[in-house]
């Protein structure tokens, strides 16, 4: 199963202007994950790795089991979308990483999600 060509992720983000973090000199962001699954079985998200960077340079990393608590299944054109967040301590950054999922059929594949940027509105770097 190529990973790349059936299971689709989509991310979209947003600043958090009102989030407590902003009173403490940090910056807070919501990003939304739509994941679609294009192939012809059924697959279950296992695991999550996240690579977040911000404008520092500053690396964390977050890994472990679901996303918010769960384990989806998505059947073939099924998709399952929600939403999470970082805190940064700069008004940029990126986040990059990739899903283990478990078809059906065969062995865990894993599905890479590109670097997209977290960013205060007007801000640059």
């Amino acid at each position: 199963m190529d990973a790349h060509a059936v299971i689709n992720v989509h991310v979209s983000t947003r600043h958090l202007a009102d989030h407590p973090a902003s009173k403490k000199g940090q910056f807070a962001f919501a990003y939304q994950i739509t994941i679609t699954n294009h192939s012809d079985v059924k697959v279950q998200l296992i695991n999550r790795y996240w690579l977040i960077t911000d404008g520092a340079g500053k690396r964390s990393e977050v890994e472990g089991a679901g996303v918010i608590g769960k384990q989806p299944c998505l059947a073939p054109g099924e998709e399952f979308q929600y939403t999470s967040g970082a805190i940064l301590d700069t008004p940029v950054g990126t986040m990059e990483g990739f899903y283990e999922m478990l078809p059906d059929e065969g062995q865990m594949i894993r599905v890479p999600i590109e670097v997209f940027r977290l960013a205060v509105p007007n801000s640059i770097n």
